[in-house]
């Protein structure tokens, strides 16, 4: 849950832009910025992209705090157990180069499925 302060005008005209009057839910923009945070891109440049695309400032800390929920929501996935026996395991592996301090090095993706029965 994230606090909303609206700012008050003489005239009752102000408009918000990234959440409408009234409403609570911003789910259409934080998913944008989950794809685009899960793409590696930093906050700072998921704040670009958004206001570029479609002309929404949303803060870089605004970005933070919804890469946040995310972030402990992959933890918790990634620290659950595992079975103790899988009935198949896939494993397959992409392997492409990057740029590291200046130079170009391989690095590789793993891919692992166990499947159960």
């Amino acid at each position: 849950e994230m606090e909303i302060d609206i700012p008050r005008d003489r005239q009752g005209e102000f408009e918000p832009k990234i959440v409408p009057k009234y409403k609570r839910d911003i789910s259409g923009i934080e998913e944008r910025v989950i794809a685009l945070y899960a793409r590696g891109m930093s906050t700072r440049d998921i704040h670009d992209q958004i206001k570029d695309l479609y002309g929404i400032e949303l803060s870089v800390e605004m970005v933070s705090k919804i890469t946040e929920r995310i972030v402990a929501e992959i933890k918790e996935w990634q620290s659950r157990p595992l079975e103790k026996i899988y009935t198949f395991i896939f494993m397959d592996a992409i392997h492409y180069k990057v740029r590291t301090d200046g130079h170009i090095i391989n690095r590789a993706a793993y891919v692992v499925l166990g499947v159960t029965i």
